[in-house]
């Protein structure tokens, strides 16, 4: 058993490392690089390699992390609610994850209803955040969750859930 425990932290702390790295390199794609959402792929990752509670953690610390080390997220608002946004995310994926059957499916439900209920996280922090004069409208959490963020979500359909798979299929999932 402490055996698969060591596992799950060492992918959790590589998840961790992803979440620092990932955005130097989509950064430098122009238009798109930051609208790719680089800190969520290792997030969702996590959640379905290590289960939800490092998963959640990831999402939680990644943000705060990265503005510690290289001023990016700006922490507020941006980076407070990226940690909740991701947070959820990471909670979501690895609770659905274990609870769907162990099919291409499932893979895909799980990451998308993830997805819902992060951005909804999201939006619920920003709006919460307006009391600390930061000003979010509904159109602005559309235009945040779903219309700017449409490179990220195709990315991240097209890649996490193939990746999972290839993991369970190579015994590295359990």
């Amino acid at each position: 058993m402490k055996k698969l425990q060591v596992k799950k932290l060492v992918l959790a702390g590589v998840c961790l490392a992803l979440c620092m790295v990932l955005p130097f390199l989509t950064g430098q794609i122009p238009e798109i690089g930051s609208k790719l959402s680089p800190m969520h792929i290792p997030v969702f990752l996590c959640g379905f390699l290590c289960g939800w509670p490092l998963a959640a953690l990831v999402g939680l610390i990644a943000p705060a992390l990265r503005f510690l080390l290289f001023g990016m997220p700006p922490l507020f608002p941006t980076g407070v609610s990226m940690m909740v946004e991701l947070a959820v995310y990471g909670l979501a994926s690895g609770l659905l994850y274990v609870k769907l059957p162990r099919k291409m499916l499932s893979i895909y439900i799980a990451l998308i209803a993830s997805m819902l209920l992060g951005r909804a996280a999201w939006g619920a922090m920003r709006y919460l955040l307006m009391a600390f004069g930061s000003s979010f409208t509904f159109q602005a959490f559309l235009a945040g969750a779903f219309l700017d963020a449409w490179p990220g979500i195709l990315c991240h359909l097209l890649i996490i859930p193939p990746v999972v798979r290839a993991l369970e299929k190579a015994g590295a999932v359990k």
